[in-house]
């Protein structure tokens, strides 16, 4: 009989009709009631065997075990459930050790021990509920950019250029690293290379993202980028993905609306379609806020949090209004700011939150950035000293989205390439789109991570992440 998902038999509460299950024991009391969990949903299905079934069968169905069950569903007479499993046939398709499996789920592991073992981790209803609400919301990346006509964009991993100007960059090479071939003046020749030049991992695919737009007019990328920052916050990861519009003929303004209208779609489509998981994850928030002082309590619970960005028009604000209320407030000058506040400086997470949280308790989207503080390639404003940016600010996290309109005035750019020592001849591609053609456009960039990490009301973003590259940690 083909297999039948847990979740199909809960949501249609029918009963008497035979099924065939297959899961993963959760739990196994009185050696009747199995508690049985396939992944595709937070709940499990109760199975009932009658007793009296075969001991060694019995003794195998231990915590993590997988087991195929054929039998009928029938109205249970539990409470918490409304059907239940009435077993015919019970058969071990794998055995697990209870002495040596690490996942006890009576124990209630805790997030840093689940990290020593992520390859188990999925099994939890955390991060069972985690990972589907973080697929929902590619799907919905993927529906909200198709629905409006994007092409779907693959930029290269491997580049030899650094959009961000970071230099934080991981290097890709065949030549041996004990004897590499070396120029008169003693550095690598890289001509020698696989590629016959200096690439590196990439760390955005903007650039390439822009060169489709001004043939398809409307792009996006979503894809891996690295960074080689040998940071161990709870923010950074090396290895993560983002999302990249590049839209022609937009401007700065437009480039608001759309980051605006997309965040509100994946976060109401996470909503939607993974409502027992979010209820879930709040719930653990809510336990977890509980072991925190009262001063370091969130004031909004999960769920309010996501419908705070659903039902709030974001503010629009510039960089110098930021400034001035971040001066003008009680927390600057009660000096409860960790980091100082002065025009020129790049915001803090600090100073994000509280223009969101305290200030104008709404998310807040702040534009015209000082141009010292931003990329090469953001549009100078008439004043001289800002850039066409923006970045959206959302409550628990700071900044989500950072974009700007695009500098396509081709003297301009290359005055400011020249200015960061940004090397023309190598970027010659990139300022073509320029020479050749070029109109006004603009676009934006998303860590998903980042958004998981929001939507799912995580603490720590390898938490929300399957596999986390950090410094001196690349396992599986």
């Amino acid at each position: 009989m083909t297999r039948t998902k847990i979740k199909d038999i809960l949501q249609n509460e029918q009963t008497d009709y035979k099924v065939t299950v297959k899961g993963w024991v959760r739990s196994f009391r009185n050696n009747q009631f199995i508690a049985l969990n396939d992944g595709s949903c937070m709940g499990n299905i109760q199975v009932v065997i009658e007793l009296g079934t075969d001991e060694n069968l019995v003794k195998s169905i231990n915590n993590g075990a997988s087991i195929s069950v054929d039998g009928t569903v029938i109205a249970s007479m539990g409470k918490g459930q409304k059907v239940e499993i009435k077993a015919d046939s019970v058969t071990l398709l794998g055995e697990c050790d209870p002495e040596k499996f690490p996942l006890q789920l009576k124990n209630k592991p805790s997030l840093e021990y689940l990290r020593e073992i992520a390859h188990l981790r999925f099994r939890t209803n955390t991060f069972g509920a985690i990972f589907r609400v973080r697929h929902t919301l590619s799907y919905a990346i993927h529906k909200f950019f198709n629905d409006k006509g994007f092409v779907y964009l693959h930029t290269p991993i491997v580049t030899a250029s650094d959009a961000e100007g970071a230099g934080e960059m991981f290097k890709v090479t065949t030549l041996p690293f004990d004897n590499p071939p070396r120029n008169e003046d003693g550095t690598i020749d890289y001509r020698e290379d696989f590629f016959g030049r200096c690439t590196n991992l990439t760390v955005s695919g903007q650039l390439e993202a822009e060169l489709g737009a001004m043939a398809f007019s409307e792009v996006y990328t979503f894809g891996p980028t690295f960074r080689a920052e040998n940071s161990n916050t709870a923010r950074h990861l090396a290895e993560f993905w983002m999302i990249e519009p590049e839209v022609a003929f937009n401007d700065i303004v437009d480039n608001m609306d759309l980051a605006e209208d997309f965040i509100r779609y994946v976060i109401a489509y996470a909503m939607e379609h993974n409502r027992e998981d979010i209820e879930f994850l709040a719930q653990r928030l809510v336990d977890e806020e509980k072991q925190k002082p009262m001063n370091e309590r969130s004031e909004l619970g999960l769920v309010e949090k996501l419908e705070f960005v659903l039902n709030n028009k974001f503010e629009r604000i510039t960089y110098t209004q930021a400034i001035d209320i971040l001066l003008d407030s009680p927390a600057y000058k009660k000096k409860k700011f960790a980091y100082e506040v002065k025009w020129g400086i790049d915001l803090q997470s600090e100073h994000e939150r509280y223009l969101v949280e305290k200030h104008f308790k709404k998310p807040v989207i702040v534009t015209g950035y000082p141009k010292d503080i931003k990329a090469f390639y953001m549009r100078q404003n008439d004043d001289g000293k800002t850039v066409a940016a923006m970045d959206i600010l959302v409550p628990g996290i700071g900044e989500l989205v950072g974009g700007s309109q695009r500098e396509e005035r081709l003297e301009n750019l290359t005055t400011r390439m020249n200015e960061m020592h940004i090397p023309t001849d190598e970027m010659y591609w990139y300022l073509d789109t320029r020479r050749f053609g070029t109109v006004p456009h603009a676009g934006f960039g998303l860590g998903f991570e980042r958004l998981v990490l929001f939507v799912t009301g995580m603490g720590n973003i390898r938490d929300v992440i399957p596999f986390p590259r950090t410094p001196k940690n690349a396992e599986f």
